[in-house]
C-alpha cells in the first residue's frame, strides 16, 4: 500500500539507492517500493536471475569483465523505462559512466545511502548467507578502500544522502521518502 501521494512526485519517475555494500540499498530499497507504490529493482538479483549464477559466481568465473556489462545494461535500461521504480544499485555503478549519466538524468532521484567502512564492514561480516565478491577475509580493509576510493563520487551523483549508520532498515526507509518529498518540494 503506497504511502507517499504520487502528486507530491510529478517529476521523479525514479529512486536510485546508491553506495557501498551493506548499506542497505536492497533492504531499504524494497521497503521505500512498497510505501510509494512503485516497482522494485535489485540488479544483483535480476543479473542472478537472468544468468542463472550468482554474482560471487560471476566473478569467480570472469570477474569484473563478467559482471560490469551486465550491471550496465540493467542500471541504463531501467532508469529509461517509462514505469516508475527504485533502483538498488550495484557498488560499482559510479565507475560506469554511461550508468552515472542515467542516474543523472531530471526524473531520476540519486540518494545516497551512507554509513562508515567499519560498519559496512561489521554488516557485511554478519550477512552470511550473502556472499560478496570482492571482500575477502579482511572486510574491515576492503570497505575502508572502497569507501575512500567512491565516497566522494557517491557524494557527487547523489540528490539527497540519508546517514544509515545508526539507523534501522524502518528507519532508513522512512529518511529516504522524507529527503524524497523534501527534495522535490524544494524550488
Amino acid at each position: 500500500m503506497a504511502v507517499i501521494d504520487r502528486e507530491l512526485l510529478p517529476d521523479v519517475r525514479h529512486l536510485a539507492c546508491i553506495g557501498l555494500m551493506g548499506s542497505g540499498k536492497s533492504t531499504v530499497g524494497r521497503m521505500v517500493a512498497e510505501r510509494l507504490g512503485w516497482a522494485f529493482i535489485d540488479v544483483d538479483d535480476l543479473i542472478e536471475s537472468s544468468t542463472g549464477c550468482t554474482v560471487a559466481e560471476l566473478w569467480e568465473q570472469g570477474g569484473e569483465d563478467a559482471y560490469r556489462p551486465l550491471e550496465h545494461e540493467i542500471v541504463v535500461d531501467t532508469l529509461g523505462a517509462m514505469h516508475h521504480s527504485v533502483l538498488a544499485t550495484p557498488g560499482g555503478v559510479v565507475l560506469d559512466r554511461e550508468a552515472v549519466n542515467a542516474i543523472s538524468s531530471n526524473d531520476v532521484v540519486a540518494v545516497y545511502l551512507r554509513a562508515g567502512p567499519d560498519e559496512l564492514a561489521t554488516r557485511i561480516a554478519h550477512d552470511h548467507g550473502h556472499p560478496r565478491p570482492l571482500v575477502d577475509d579482511h572486510p574491515g580493509e576492503v570497505m575502508r578502500a572502497m569507501f575512500a576510493a567512491r565516497d566522494s563520487s557517491y557524494l557527487d551523483l547523489a540528490d539527497e544522502v540519508v546517514d544509515v549508520e545508526h539507523l534501522t532498515a524502518d528507519q532508513a526507509a522512512n529518511a529516504v521518502l522524507h529527503v524524497l518529498v523534501g527534495s522535490v518540494l524544494r524550488p
